[in-house]
């Protein structure tokens, strides 16, 4: 990652580097419950140039969909609120725009046009009484000022873009009479209807089967391709991240582990954490008629009073054991 991220203009402006579509630094997002406050992301930084897949991997409840809802600043419908940093977002027009200063104005103009997200359930995502034809060519006649006609016209060439067979059929139907694979596509067209600048995947291939996820994937890699878009590819799957990313950042309880590219992130992880993110894979023989999977490295280990007492203070930077337990957390520094 460089150093040199944002340039100063003038008068109080910034500049991205021409390549760069988005620059993400030190950004927190906080919510607010009856009896606590959780920093769900702390000061996590990268960013995305055109072209560039960036993989975004952790286990459940690491900060990975709050972190693209924050850029969609969709965060503060859920309750959350963005508590510090800055995320500069090139327009299709040049422009640059910091999207935890934009107001609600200017987002509505963002959103679906410049950047886009392929949410992680279709079917809670899509509009359940409404075809999703009309889904699409809204998107088109309010961020492209299409015509009825015109926009139709366009969310068909959209659905036949994403392999849908017998796509003027399928304009007309509604979310569930359509398969999740094809629901899927569906978003993935309305995604990229207006051609963003930058597109954030959320686990678009969860709970698909493996055939289906090969095709999306495939899908997602040629349009990308296509439109020179810079992609967020949010998942917990190591296996899409090789065959998808450019670069990876490894995220563990609101915070960014590790950041590098894909291939001396697989072959030589720094951080304990993602050593151990990567060991927890399942392939194929690991078990060899063992019990219990192989060990995964952990560098040190303290006492069970020490350890118990890291927990106590709520210690994050800790790497997990083998076996789950009371007495087998590891009080090695990630």
């Amino acid at each position: 990652m460089s150093e040199n991220i944002l340039e100063p203009a003038s008068a109080g402006s910034l500049v991205l580097p021409p390549q760069r579509v988005l620059a993400v630094r030190d950004l927190r997002v906080r919510f607010h419950s009856e009896d606590a406050v959780v920093d769900a992301v702390r000061g996590v930084s990268f960013d995305v140039d055109r072209g560039e897949t960036l993989a975004v991997v952790g286990e459940s409840g690491s900060g990975k969909s709050v972190t693209s809802l924050a850029l969609m600043r969709l965060v503060e419908q859920g309750g959350g609120q963005i508590v510090g940093g800055s995320m500069m977002l090139r327009r299709r027009s040049g422009e640059v725009v910091d999207l935890a200063a934009a107001r609600s104005r200017t987002l509505r103009t963002l959103r679906g046009a410049d950047m886009a997200m392929i949410f992680q359930e279709p079917m809670t995502s899509l509009n359940p009484v409404f075809p999703v034809g009309e889904q699409i060519a809204e998107a088109l006649r309010l961020h492209q000022g299409m015509d009825q006609r015109s926009a139709r016209q366009e969310a068909l060439r959209m659905l036949d873009l994403v392999r849908i067979p017998e796509a003027k059929n399928v304009l007309g139907r509604y979310p569930h009479q359509l398969s999740g694979g094809m629901r899927q596509r569906v978003m993935i067209a309305m995604a990229l209807s207006c051609k963003p600048a930058l597109l954030i995947a959320d686990e678009p291939t969860t709970a698909l089967d493996v055939t289906i996820q090969a095709q999306i994937l495939q899908l997602i890699r040629l349009l990308q391709q296509e439109m020179q878009m810079g992609v967020i590819f949010i998942t917990h799957d190591m296996g899409v991240v090789a065959e998808m990313a450019d670069r990876v950042l490894v995220m563990r309880q609101g915070e960014a582990v590790e950041q590098n590219a894909v291939r001396p992130l697989f072959s030589a992880p720094q951080q304990p954490y993602t050593r151990a993110l990567l060991a927890a894979v399942p392939k194929l023989g690991a078990m060899a008629g063992r019990d219990l999977p192989a060990k995964f490295p952990c560098r040190a280990r303290r006492t069970a009073m020490r350890r118990r007492t890291a927990c106590r203070r709520g210690a994050r930077r800790f790497c997990r054991c083998r076996i789950w337990s009371r007495a087998s957390i590891c009080a090695a520094a990630c």
